[in-house]
């Protein structure tokens, strides 16, 4: 019986330590939401311009694991961009996910009503490279429109 027993204490320990480690690849709604907070004090202290060099910087302190922020304005256009430093600069407006879905100007027409919410949409995960389920926070400060997605698991 006591064989039994520290048998399937092992089991549990090594079963739990593998389901945080897996859980801890990969980012939270809560962490996503944390991040864009962090992201907008971060703007008001550092000035747009410093924020968004940092947001848009790969190794920055607003990249973590599959989370990065997204900064865009009222037209489209992508300002910062942890994710794809590339798409900072072009007007995204027409981007659409997989289905067909167009994500930007969703973001656009809600932010132009709402303080906060979340966006679904499916979007390429950067540490899986594959496309997946994304549910992102974003939050409208003064003329930006800015996000933090967490990928479905």
């Amino acid at each position: 019986m006591k064989k039994v027993l520290a048998i399937g204490l092992m089991l549990s320990f090594f079963l739990g330590t593998a389901v945080a480690a897996f859980a801890a690849e990969y980012g939270t709604k809560a962490e996503a939401e944390a991040m864009v907070k962090k992201a907008i004090a971060y703007i008001k202290e550092h000035g747009k311009e410093k924020a968004f060099a940092e947001i848009s910087n790969p190794k920055g302190k607003f990249v973590d694991r599959d989370l990065y922020v997204t900064v865009y304005d009222f037209n489209g256009k992508c300002l910062a961009h942890g994710g794809n430093p590339k798409m900072v600069g072009k007007n995204m407006i027409d981007l659409k996910d997989p289905d067909g879905k167009p994500l930007v100007r969703e973001k656009v027409e809600l932010a132009r009503t709402k303080d906060r919410f979340w966006q679904e949409y499916k979007f390429n995960n950067p540490v899986t490279k594959k496309i997946e389920p994304k549910s992102m926070y974003i939050e409208r400060y003064g003329d930006l429109i800015v996000g933090c997605g967490a990928y479905k698991k």
